[in-house]
């Protein structure tokens, strides 16, 4: 539809890798008014605006410097201030990606103003409802207008949930979109002659979620593995801030074969993805982009709702209290896995190509 005004809401740094290819699409269009909105969920320089930085991203046009807190006092703050923003503009479509707080505080104040909303990166499903994440995405994806899915489990998943099947579209991933676009700029070299560490030999640790830093006796038992792992493999770790925080409160100590980073850019993080031996992580980001990589991951936690990066990719589910005698093993065996369907660097030129077909 011609001369439509679309609002593209991000806040955290996966929000960005998956929004930027999707703006760029609708942007070649040239018959939709885009307007681009940070929450600010995620506020430190190295964890957001590096992202614009590397990416070539537009600055946005709104950005609400939301920072941290509380989930339920950082999803108010977003609802009350992403409200004003919408009465004051009337966007015509509000897209929304993944499932951070400003996810489903956005989602929530455009259908209460009678506004469509898109999801993209909708039918994830961890079926692990102590998760918030797990909380943002049931609540988004209902009272969303538009699914878009990153692979074919998501469609049931939806289908069990009272959505139609016309409002779900399969895709692809569009985080793939922007690792196939900037793949020759992935670059970690600085970093391996730092601690001189060659390509292929290194484990890369990203941890970051409550229910493994949090915990004392979980993040202890995290630890006690990582350090005896790191005496057969160095292990790079850009650390989460809540991550170090924990380490100093628990007083934990880690082997000097970890060498510690603080959150680094978006291209030296991939191109640590890209060379390493192996990984070990929490994230969901990190079990799509090791897929596509073919870097075997032991994502440590109970379940995950990106199954296809176990079913067809290179990604293990294990026990975040592991032993790292176990976890050596499985090292043993690590899996080959094949790239999902859809996830060929297209999948926001099929949004793009939907969203300027549909009647809001």
């Amino acid at each position: 539809m011609s001369n439509k005004k679309i609002d593209i809401i991000v806040g955290a740094r996966p929000n960005f890798i998956k929004a930027f290819p999707v703006y760029r699409a609708l942007e070649k269009t040239g018959s939709i008014r885009l307007k681009l909105i940070n929450t600010g969920q995620h506020y430190d320089k190295n964890m957001s605006a590096l992202f614009f930085d590397q990416m070539q991203m537009k600055e946005p046009d709104i950005n609400l410097g939301i920072g941290s807190g509380n989930h339920g006092e950082q999803t108010g703050r977003i609802l009350i201030e992403l409200e004003k923003v919408f009465i004051n503009d009337r966007p015509d479509l509000v897209i929304v990606f993944g499932d951070v707080n400003s996810t489903f505080a956005a989602a929530l104040a455009a259908k209460k103003l009678c506004i469509a909303v898109a999801h993209i990166e909708a039918g994830l499903r961890s079926f692990d409802r102590n998760m918030p994440e797990e909380i943002n995405r049931l609540l988004t994806d209902q009272i969303s207008d538009y699914l878009f899915i990153t692979s074919k489990e998501a469609k049931n998943n939806l289908l069990n949930e009272g959505k139609i099947v016309e409002q779900i579209h399969f895709v692809g991933n569009t985080m793939i979109d922007s690792l196939l676009q900037f793949n020759n700029k992935f670059n970690c070299e600085v970093l391996l002659n730092k601690y001189k560490i060659e390509n292929g030999t290194y484990c890369l640790i990203t941890l970051h979620r409550p229910s493994n830093v949090d915990n004392k006796l979980v993040l202890s038992k995290i630890i006690e593995t990582i350090n005896n792992i790191s005496y057969k493999f160095q292990c790079i770790w850009p650390i989460h801030p809540r991550t170090r925080k924990n380490l100093d409160r628990f007083s934990l100590n880690i082997n000097k074969n970890i060498h510690i980073t603080d959150p680094i850019g978006y291209f030296e993080f991939m191109g640590l993805q890209k060379n390493a031996n192996f990984i070990i992580t929490d994230s969901g980001g990190v079990q799509e982009e090791s897929t596509f990589f073919g870097v075997p991951c032991f994502t440590f936690r109970e379940n995950t709702e990106r199954p296809v990066t176990i079913a067809e990719g290179t990604n293990q589910l294990v026990d975040p209290t592991i032993s790292s005698g176990e976890l050596s093993s499985l090292l043993k065996y690590k899996k080959n896995g094949l790239i999902p369907k859809l996830w060929d660097g297209k999948s926001s030129e099929r949004i793009a190509k939907i969203i300027q077909g549909v009647r809001y």
